[in-house]
């Protein structure tokens, strides 16, 4: 199949249901995840579990020559395939453990089920995702079929890709990787193995770019006439594509990638210089910080607005009185001038970005981690570049537009695994059509979670943090703080030094020692500070003595908009039964607490803390979650505007 022809194994999407629709699809999904559906995953499980002596005894050839068996017959596919799946799997369990020391447990196995069957997979932290996506992925890969496995970056997707290699030779399958900073070629042999390690934003970046090269010729038929009056201009086409389709993918963190990551479309542009634009840019950011907060403008923090005031508005015709070309406008030049306020007010240097060199570095607020290729669209990039006082770069044109929710309803097969997917079931079967099946642990969770902290500012938490830290400290545990930005990891990390006790930080900043970091965050009375799960999908193993003092302590320094991500977070401690615990601080002068509650209820939250916290901390996070909904919603819409208003163009 040329790749040409192999763009096309994509799934078109089906328009969501509505009414009634909605509500049949909604109760079809909690049939799908009932409790007896992770029931007959666990007895089906035990029954791979049985068979496994049925290739403990053979060599490692005959358990070879049975593997090349089980994967002719998954490639010819149908009933042949699921008829050996038990066995299959059993077979695999064993080839795992000697490839890599590493045998599946029953849990394991009925998370590859679940992904086998196209199912989410709620998996602890520390439950083993990885070799169970492994697993998973060889009894797809045997198909031949395209198949991409989705992580949250790009140093996961080399790590994991590299330490499962030995298992993938073994079970006779290919694995390559796609990362950021490869070029065409390398992204093209990537995508060219059985099973493909990438992150959902490098996916989706070389679907658009492959649907651009073909230049209106995505239909096939449209592609054979091409081919036919033009074969030469359609062979050049051909190279230029980098996948060879798509077809079934599993992802990883899928609360992450499939929710948290979709509030935003992912958008292919082409710089164009601009230089009126870049020179507004300048001078908006001049005009902005002439204007008072309160006099001149007003900030509404939960929607990240700022509106200017007629005083406001008064002062900015006045200063821009005996200004020429897009100044003389009032609608143009109040929207220049709220751009530059939004940079001023709603991005901050440390949170949303980083300044490396004479550059601005988008920080993914997610991960911690820096995205140097990416960049603000309609002027909010110069805008925060001028506010800087760096150069200014070119403004980037849209080129090509698609949102995750309808790429990733683009796959023959979705699966995925998490930790935290219970309160995002709803929403992942009503975009995705995925069910969610619970996995039981391994071992029993004995992590003790110590009573929540709540204080009336933010320098009272920061000393409270401190001074546990300090207390834990002299036990010999090991620490991990984790922090929302990297302004405030490097703050805590300044705390510690004047009490005199180094840290380890992890942030956007210091990324090149990541795993030495991470592998090192258990041993004993080691300090480590991460800014929002940096080194997710990392486990922390236990030091020598460790479990014995109690284990590893999570601090979380601050709420997130979404629980999940502060239940990710505690995740980190207690893994597979080991000994832990976690505590979460809160302060009303939190973000959190600021943007998505009004000023009575931080008022109540300042006076009574302790009384007051819990509960407004689960306001806030309820009010946040609602606006995450609310603007996954309108990505959405927009996708139906633009296919129905494209709905003329010729397949």
């Amino acid at each position: 199949m040329s790749r040409s022809q192999a763009i096309l194994t994509w799934r078109e999407p089906e328009p969501l249901p509505r009414g009634l629709d909605a509500a049949t699809h909604e109760l079809t999904g909690r049939w799908r995840r009932r409790s007896a559906v992770g029931a007959r995953l666990r007895h089906l499980a035990g029954q791979a579990d049985d068979r496994a002596l049925d290739f403990r005894e053979l060599r490692d050839h005959d358990l070879r020559v049975r593997l090349l068996e089980f994967r002719e017959q998954f490639r010819r596919g149908g009933s042949e395939g699921e008829s050996v799946l038990l066995p299959a799997l059993a077979a695999l369990r064993e080839a795992a453990d000697r490839t890599l020391g590493l045998r599946p447990f029953v849990v394991q196995l009925q998370g590859v089920l679940a992904l086998h069957r196209g199912y989410l997979a709620e998996m602890a932290t520390g439950e083993g995702k990885t070799l169970t996506a492994a697993l998973a992925a060889v009894l797809s890969g045997w198909t031949r079929r395209p198949l991409h496995i989705l992580t949250v970056n790009d140093y996961l997707v080399e790590r994991d890709a590299r330490w499962l290699a030995p298992l993938y030779e073994f079970a006779a399958v290919s694995v390559g990787t796609v990362t950021g900073a490869m070029r065409p070629p390398d992204r093209r042999r990537g995508h060219a193995a059985d099973i493909t390690y990438t992150t959902g934003k490098e996916l989706l970046a070389d679907f658009l770019r492959d649907r651009l090269a073909l230049a209106g010729t995505v239909n096939r038929h449209q592609r054979l006439i091409h081919s036919l009056r033009s074969p030469g201009e359609s062979a050049r086409r051909e190279e230029q594509l980098v996948l060879r389709g798509l077809h079934s993918a599993i992802v990883d963190e899928a609360d992450s990638i499939l929710i948290d990551e979709a509030v935003t479309p992912l958008i292919i542009s082409m710089p164009r210089p601009n230089e009126a634009l870049c020179e507004s840019a300048r001078q908006a950011e001049k005009l902005a910080a002439e204007l008072v907060a309160g006099t001149d403008y007003t900030v509404d923090a939960r929607h990240r607005e700022v509106r200017l005031t007629r005083d406001g508005e008064a002062h900015l015709a006045e200063s821009c009185r005996d200004q020429v070309g897009l100044w003389r406008g009032a609608a143009r030049r109040e929207e220049l001038i709220r751009q530059a306020l939004t940079a001023r007010e709603f991005f901050l240097r440390g949170k949303q970005y980083v300044v490396d060199g004479e550059k601005v570095v988008i920080v993914d607020e997610f991960t911690g981690r820096p995205m140097p290729q990416r960049s603000w669209r309609q002027g909010l990039h110069q805008a925060i570049e001028a506010k800087e006082r760096v150069p200014l770069s070119d403004p980037a044109e849209t080129i090509a537009r698609m949102s995750f929710q309808k790429f990733f309803r683009c796959f023959h097969r979705l699966s995925g695994m998490t930790g935290t997917a219970r309160e995002s079931a709803g929403e992942l079967w009503g975009l995705y059509q995925l069910p969610m099946v619970p996995i039981l642990l391994n071992r029993p969770c004995i992590r003790a979670l110590w009573p929540d902290q709540y204080f009336a500012t933010e320098s009272e938490k920061w000393s409270a943090i401190v001074d546990s830290i300090v207390q834990i400290h002299a036990s010999g545990r090991p620490i991990l703080a984790g922090t929302r930005s990297v302004h405030a990891s490097e703050h805590l990390a300044g705390q510690l030094e004047k009490r005199g006790l180094e840290a380890r930080v992890l942030n956007a900043t210091r990324l090149a020692d990541e795993a030495m970091i991470v592998a090192m965050a258990g041993e004993p009375s080691r300090i480590t500070i991460a800014t929002n799960m940096a080194g997710r999908g990392t486990d922390i193993r236990l030091g020598a003595g460790v479990a014995e003092r109690g284990g590893l302590h999570v601090i979380a320094t601050e709420r997130h908009e979404s629980g999940r991500v502060d239940r990710q977070l505690i995740g980190r401690a207690g893994r597979q039964g080991d000994p832990g615990s976690a505590q979460q601080f809160a302060s009303a002068e939190d973000e959190l607490v600021v943007r998505f509650l009004p000023a009575a209820m931080r008022s109540a939250f300042t006076r009574s803390p302790r009384q007051w916290g819990s509960i407004l901390i689960r306001r806030a996070q309820a009010q946040a979650q609602r606006l995450a909904v609310r603007q996954r919603q309108s990505v959405l819409r927009a996708d139906t505007w633009l296919d129905e208003s494209l709905a003329f163009v010729p397949e």
